[in-house]
């Protein structure tokens, strides 16, 4: 895999091009975006095995960035936006509970177990 084509490509699905890189870099700095587009015209092999890409490395837009994403080796880019706020608020009782669940199921969860427990 050749990460420069790789990242032009990932950009173009998203709608973005390379003229809307903000920065460019690694949780320690940033490197000049020219640098990084001359070092990313590599190829690297992004099967399963050991990652190769920096796991740091991070391209940056105004409200979007791609980071590195991998499953027991194999690696790709993972095109990620800023959320957006709900326009629900709640007071939740939890935020821990059960296997893989989302805050929504934490709570209604929670909120059963003690209607249950009322009703005895």
């Amino acid at each position: 895999m050749n990460l420069k084509k790789e990242t032009l490509q990932v950009l173009k699905d998203n709608g973005k091009t390379a003229e809307d890189i903000r920065w460019v870099g690694g949780s320690k700095y940033a490197i000049p975006t020219e640098l990084f587009w001359k070092l990313a015209d590599a190829e690297y092999y992004d099967g399963y095995g050991a990652q190769e890409v920096a796991t740091d490395l991070v391209v940056v837009g105004n409200d979007w960035w791609i980071e590195r994403a991998e499953y027991d080796g194999s690696e790709w880019w993972e095109f990620k936006t800023l959320p957006v706020k709900p326009l629900l608020e709640k007071n939740v009782v939890s935020v821990v509970g059960g296997m893989w669940s989302t805050l929504e199921e934490i709570d209604s969860e929670w909120e059963k177990e003690n209607e249950i427990g009322k009703c005895r």
